[in-house]
């Protein structure tokens, strides 16, 4: 009976309702800015009254006038950050995060979708869209758009890491908070951080370099007055938070359930967000109450200070009611997990370097014949708006998605739920280089002792001479061109963190790994 009282409501009806308790955060956020605005104008005409003996906020008037002035600012600047945060900041932290839909050519993707609609008709809901976050961490959020509509984010990590009816708890639990109401207010309180985070942006230094090898990045400096009142006004905001989310999250636990009927999935897939990575990026703990896991999710106590400065319950607390709905143990959550993990890893299909498989067949080290360094044509395409596209480089129609090592037609095909091109002779790989993290994720494969000793044998010689940037098979050192556009790739380290030299295509931005190097790359990442 309780059940139903809940979801006959009406999503929308419960949206207004929200929006109108939201109004007591523009009164105490007016209050903040009444005494604040105060304080500082206060000490700043005393100051300078001690200059200019003229000027004294006890003549006359005086103290009338700066009362108004006081609260009509006040009022002004309350008001432009809550329309700011109600109509930008959803939008604001979407970008925050590099949230992007989901790609319908990417079967993790599709399926995450797929369960989006799934969960969505469950829960009574019109419309969810999805977003996934280029991470490797585990996490998940709610947010309203300015429009109204409810969005549900996820990381890579997540995607890769969980099971069909986890993936189906997180979102079972995000829709509980949508359902509830909580992910209006909730994307609202947080939202007021994004103008404190846009002053602490403005304070910090943009001159120096980015991602420069060896080279410590100091992220300190700026106004100290600035970051002073940005601390103190995103501390605000986080107390703010924390005492509206941290009972919210047990309660969107158990309606997940009401959803799903899992609370075993639901009290494994939290516990896997908290024992593993669930930080996301630099992003301020102001907007930790958005998320299934805090950022920080380590060490969370259920003491009075832990009560106060941390938005979520303990870990074990929501375990335990999770597995009292079951019923089981909390130790048998965890083994549970443990023995997932240990199946997974089982059924990875074990993945072999093309030297142990080699059957001598016929190879070709020749390039791209009508190619070369001195000879690249330049053509640029006007696009429908009339802007010029390019330049680009053209390729022979005969030398099109050809291998550029072998000459050989490359394969379309997918690898690890990734759709890319391979060269079937080398077993070189030509990759979107937006969806290698998706690659590196995902743990659909297993590597023979072969790549493994490989792999450490490349660790070896790179910490030797980090500076370095020799390709796996040293061998391959020429130049090459895009198969695709036809232009000269550049050999790159992957990132700074894991210095393996590739080849990156600029114009049509595409990652060719020759022999054995994407696998070798995965090998140091799960190693690390």
């Amino acid at each position: 009976m309780n059940s139903k009282k809940k979801f006959a409501r009406d999503f929308y009806e419960i949206q207004r309702k929200q929006w109108q308790k939201s109004l007591l955060l523009f009164l105490i956020l007016f209050i903040f800015y009444f005494f604040l605005v105060g304080f500082v104008s206060f000490i700043f005409i005393i100051s300078l009254g001690l200059f200019m003996p003229g000027i004294s906020l006890f003549a006359g008037n005086s103290l009338q006038y700066f009362f108004l002035i006081n609260l009509i600012l006040s009022i002004v600047v309350a008001a432009f950050q809550f329309y700011d945060a109600r109509f930008n900041g959803a939008k604001f932290i979407r970008k925050r995060l590099q949230a992007a839909a989901p790609d319908t050519n990417d079967r993790y993707h599709k399926k995450f979708i797929n369960t989006i609609d799934e969960m969505r008709i469950a829960a009574g809901l019109p419309r969810v869209t999805p977003y996934i976050i280029p991470a490797f961490a585990i996490n998940s959020m709610a947010l309203i758009e300015a429009d109204k509509s409810p969005i549900i984010i996820i990381t890579e990590g997540l995607l890769a890491e969980f099971t069909r009816d986890e993936l189906q708890a997180v979102i079972a639990h995000e829709l509980a908070h949508i359902i509830r109401g909580d992910t209006f207010y909730i994307t609202l309180v947080c939202s007021l951080a994004n103008f404190f985070e846009r002053l602490r942006e403005m304070a910090e230094p943009h001159d120096m370099p980015q991602g420069q090898i060896g080279v410590a990045q100091d992220t300190g400096g700026g106004n100290p007055l600035v970051y002073l009142a940005a601390s103190i006004s995103s501390l605000l905001m986080h107390l703010l938070s924390t005492l509206i989310s941290r009972q919210r999250e047990l309660l969107a636990d158990a309606t997940a359930v009401e959803l799903n009927r899992n609370p075993a999935a639901l009290a494994r897939a939290i516990y896997k967000a908290h024992v593993k990575n669930s930080f996301i990026g630099d992003f301020n703990l102001s907007y930790s109450p958005l998320f299934i896991v805090p950022p920080e999710s380590k060490g969370i106590s259920d003491r009075l200070f832990s009560r106060i400065f941390n938005s979520h319950p303990p870990l074990m607390k929501r375990i335990r009611q999770l597995a009292e709905m079951v019923p089981t143990s909390p130790a048998r959550i965890i083994d549970e997990v443990l023995e997932i993990r240990k199946r997974r890893a089982q059924a990875r299909s074990i993945l072999h370097s093309r030297e142990e498989i080699s059957t001598g067949g016929p190879k070709s080290t020749a390039l791209l014949d009508n190619i070369q360094p001195g000879e690249e044509g330049i053509w640029s395409v006007r696009s429908p708006k009339g802007k010029w596209l390019g330049p680009f480089s053209p390729v022979n129609p005969d030398k099109y998605n050809k291998c550029p090592r072998c000459r050989i037609s490359l394969k379309d095909t997918f690898y690890e739920g990734v759709a890319l091109k391979t060269c079937p002779s080398c077993k070189g790989k030509l990759v979107d280089s937006s969806v290698i993290d998706r690659i590196i994720a995902r743990r659909e494969v297993a590597f023979s002792d072969y790549l493994v000793k490989k792999a450490a044998k490349f660790r070896e010689n790179f910490l030797q001479n980090p500076v370095s940037t020799r390709k796996i098979n040293m061998e391959k050192s020429q130049d090459i061109f895009c198969p695709i556009c036809g232009s000269k790739m550049q050999p790159r380290p992957f990132t700074y963190q894991y210095i393996i030299p590739v080849d990156k295509c600029f114009s049509c931005h595409k990652t060719w790994f020759d022999t054995d190097e994407l696998e070798i790359l995965q090998l140091l990442i799960e190693n690390h």
